[in-house]
C-alpha cells in the first residue's frame, strides 16, 4: 500500500523559509507527475508546484522565483523549498502522486505565515 507523509511545515515570519518533505512509501509505478498543492481555509485547493516525468518543473504565477520542487530517488522523498514566504502562503501543504491509473495523497502538512 503507498502512503505519503509530508513534513517540515510550521511557523514562520513573513520573508523566512520552509523545506517540505514527503516521503514516499510503497510500490509506486509510471508516475506521470509529483505535484504539491495547497489550501487555505475557505478557499479551494490549488497547484503550487509539480514535477513532470521528463523531469520538467512547473509553478503557480504566485510562487515562481521563490519556490523550488524537487526529489531525491535514493530517499524516495521529493521536497518543496520554500524562500521569501508571505501571509497568503498560509494553507494546508499536500503532496500528490499522479499516474495514469492512481492518485496518491498525502495527509498534508500545515504552513502558516505571520506578517
Amino acid at each position: 500500500q503507498v502512503q505519503l507523509v509530508e513534513s517540515g511545515g510550521g511557523l514562520v515570519q513573513a520573508g523566512g523559509s520552509l523545506r517540505l518533505s514527503c516521503a514516499a512509501s510503497g510500490r509506486i509505478f509510471s508516475i506521470n507527475a509529483i505535484d504539491w498543492y495547497r489550501q487555505a481555509p475557505g478557499k479551494q485547493r490549488e497547484l503550487v508546484a509539480g514535477i513532470l516525468s521528463g523531469g520538467r518543473r512547473k509553478y503557480v504565477d504566485s510562487v515562481k522565483g521563490r519556490f523550488t520542487a524537487s526529489g531525491d530517488n535514493a530517499k524516495n522523498t521529493v521536497y518543496l523549498q520554500m524562500d521569501d514566504l508571505k501571509p497568503e502562503d498560509t494553507a494546508l501543504y499536500y503532496c500528490h502522486f499522479e499516474g495514469s491509473r492512481y492518485h496518491y495523497w498525502g495527509q498534508g502538512t500545515q504552513v502558516t505565515v505571520s506578517s
